[in-house]
């Protein structure tokens, strides 16, 4: 799968400058940390990082860092922050944070989001329902169906499903919700990466596609339907495919990306040739939003021992499509 070389960072004379709001993501992870870190490189963007000040000042004293280049939107925390240590009591904090970030592109007071870590298990226990970031994304937008998708290591690869339970996928995937997936990840290929006619490969749900229903009757009854219907409006679809076989150079040489069924069926792969470089995107929104690819890692807080690689591409892929949506 070829991706094209990005312009991303280089804008062009007179060029209005990209204003990128960075959620600075789980107070007690690295989140913090990516954010203090990413302030000692030159960004040729308007940086809002949105977040405790008294946290990130805090943590940016553990790492011996100065923290100066970033503007920061303050948003307070409920209790004090221990890095590396979880507290319920502050998860509400993490989503006013991203409230916070989704107003202000919302409201045209930011270009696009970036959102570092949050860990969705503090925050359910704090007994607020949350699944992750592109559930509450679309929510808080209005959004019937957003599609994750993430970049990297060549590849990009989207899905049908998102954060679920592998007994409730089945379920989830129809005709109807499946049909919606792929035109927006169609249009969205068009218009944010600039792929004339998009060639997506499609994967099977059940073991080998199905192997012609005698392993379940997914891709004949739903997903074969759906795909003989777009392929007639024109779209360059390719499946349903075992997804054994689907990531190899035989079908991604000639691929512009990859439509998986779930989570643990096309992120593998992708993060294996990606991890710390890879981008999660969220297509189908009124608004830019883009993430790294990691979890919290709460055992490296504070410690200064991380690759800030994914952020640094998150934001870059963040300043690159909201030139590309400026008048």
């Amino acid at each position: 799968m070829a991706l094209n070389p990005s312009t991303i960072n280089q804008p062009l004379v007179n060029e209005p400058r990209v204003r990128i709001a960075i959620t600075s993501g789980e107070p007690a992870g690295i989140g913090p940390d990516i954010c203090i870190m990413l302030a000692q490189h030159k960004i040729d963007a308007d940086i809002t990082v949105i977040g405790d000040s008294n946290m990130l000042s805090a943590r940016a004293k553990q790492l011996n860092m100065r923290f100066e280049s970033f503007k920061v939107l303050h948003v307070p925390t409920s209790e004090p922050v221990t890095a590396g240590i979880l507290n319920s009591a502050n998860s509400q904090y993490v989503l006013n944070t991203l409230t916070n970030a989704i107003d202000g592109c919302l409201n045209n007071r930011f270009d696009a989001i970036v959102t570092a870590p949050v860990h969705k298990g503090v925050i359910n226990e704090a007994g607020v329902t949350f699944s992750g970031h592109t559930e509450f994304l679309a929510e808080h937008t209005n959004t019937p169906l957003v599609v994750m998708m993430l970049v990297g290591g060549g590849l990009r690869v989207a899905l049908a499903t998102t954060h679920l339970a592998l007994k409730d996928i089945p379920a989830a995937i129809t005709q109807e919700s499946l049909e919606t997936t792929i035109r927006i990840l169609h249009l969205d290929l068009m218009t944010k990466f600039g792929l004339k006619n998009p060639r997506i490969l499609v994967a099977g749900l059940n073991p080998h596609a199905g192997e012609d229903g005698h392993l379940g009757m997914e891709e004949i009854e739903i997903i074969n339907p759906v795909l003989d219907k777009l392929r007639a409006e024109g779209m360059v679809l390719v499946g349903a495919l075992p997804a054994d076989t689907l990531f190899t150079n035989k079908y991604l040489d000639n691929a512009d990306a990859v439509l998986a069924m779930y989570h643990d069926q096309g992120l593998p792969v992708l993060k294996y040739a990606s991890f710390g470089s890879g981008v999660n995107i969220t297509l189908g929104l009124p608004i830019i939003r883009t993430s790294v690819d990691h979890g919290t890692a709460l055992d490296l807080a504070g410690t200064g021992n991380i690759d800030i690689g994914s952020m640094q591409v998150a934001v870059d892929l963040a300043i690159d499509l909201a030139r590309k949506k400026m008048p």
